[in-house]
């Protein structure tokens, strides 16, 4: 057997459930690293299917899950619409397979902790895809959170501001969705904010949410496309946030994370309104100290990491529980 077909072998057998942009993009993603085999494909358009037969023709084309998982696997990766997330997820993992989602895992804190103790039960690595934890410049400003370089973090700023919104009927579906522009873009800020200090306790939240510039009552089944929220930590620190579809910012976005200690700041930015390209920078006084510019192919790392370690033989592992607290925080964003 050559050193390639050992390599091969030796690669996690998956498949992909949804194959729009992002399943593609993930999906490319691998194999641009030689990171698994594509046993099979699957998504109810057979368009889409046949768009992913010339990025992997050896693979299988299923229509459904049901049909995917008559193929020898390993794991899935899920990139359909919010709504089916948990009920697919908890399907693979009950047949015994490893799980890669795209974010939200699942539309309330319930959903995402069925999941996790599914994964736990099953001893089924589960990843969800966070994707902005993996920019270089995220990791750069955790570093020196971790590392102490800011002193004491007592505040942190994040905004998500998006000049475009879905154009899914779903995404503007309570019921489908879990929410607005808060559970879509907000998932990422709460995320960074917990991840980069440590996962604190959150103590209290407060929010306010809008939808077409009027605000909406705790509970509201209208889908918000503006939200703002106040964290509370059990640090002292506190964490705000704020997130918008089709907001009017004269770019594509604006995303930004501000971190502020007792010895200095740093802060990550997306430059000149890009969605991809980030600079991160360390702050001292008037001082600016660079941590990072673009290029940076990030997008794509979230899910190579998975499928490395999957091919290490990774099982459950505890450290997907954080995505229960994030969950929670955007209940409470929510009032629910």
């Amino acid at each position: 057997m050559s050193t390639s077909q050992k390599n091969k072998g030796s690669l996690p057998r998956l498949g992909f459930l949804g194959l729009g942009w992002i399943g593609q993009h993930r999906l490319q993603a691998l194999l641009a690293e030689q990171a698994c085999q594509v046993v099979a494909v699957a998504d109810p358009s057979e368009a889409a299917r046949e768009q992913v037969r010339a990025l992997a023709p050896d693979a299988a084309l299923a229509g459904s899950l049901d049909e995917l998982l008559q193929h020898p696997l390993e794991g899935v990766v899920i990139a359909t619409p919010s709504a089916l997330h948990a009920q697919q997820a908890l399907q693979v993992l009950e047949s015994g397979l490893a799980v890669f989602c795209q974010k939200p895992l699942a539309r309330t804190e319930a959903e995402n902790a069925a999941i996790v103790a599914a994964a736990r039960r099953a001893d089924r690595l589960l990843g969800v895809d966070l994707s902005y934890r993996h920019t270089e410049a995220m990791r750069r400003i955790r570093n020196a959170v971790v590392e102490g370089e800011l002193g004491s973090v007592h505040a942190v700023d994040l905004v998500f501001h998006n000049a475009y919104g879905p154009d899914k009927g779903w995404a503007h579906d309570m019921a489908l969705a879990g929410g607005g522009c808060a559970i879509d873009l907000g998932i990422h800020l709460v995320d960074l904010a917990l991840w980069t200090l440590g996962f604190p306790t959150v103590e209290r939240v407060t929010s306010r949410l809008y939808a077409r510039g009027q605000p909406l009552a705790p509970g509201s089944g209208t889908v918000e496309d503006y939200a703002v929220a106040e964290l509370h930590l059990a640090t002292g620190a506190v964490v705000r946030i704020a997130c918008s579809w089709n907001v009017s910012t004269g770019r594509d976005a604006v995303i930004e994370a501000h971190f502020h200690g007792s010895r200095g700041g740093a802060a990550m930015t997306n430059v000149n309104g890009s969605f991809f390209d980030f600079a991160a920078a360390r702050f001292e006084g008037t001082r600016r100290i660079p941590l990072a510019e673009p290029p940076d192919a990030w997008g794509g790392r979230a899910i190579v990491d998975w499928a490395r370690r999957l091919a290490a033989g990774a099982r459950y592992e505890n450290t997907i529980e954080s995505i229960v607290q994030v969950a929670s925080v955007l209940d409470r964003i929510y009032g629910r």
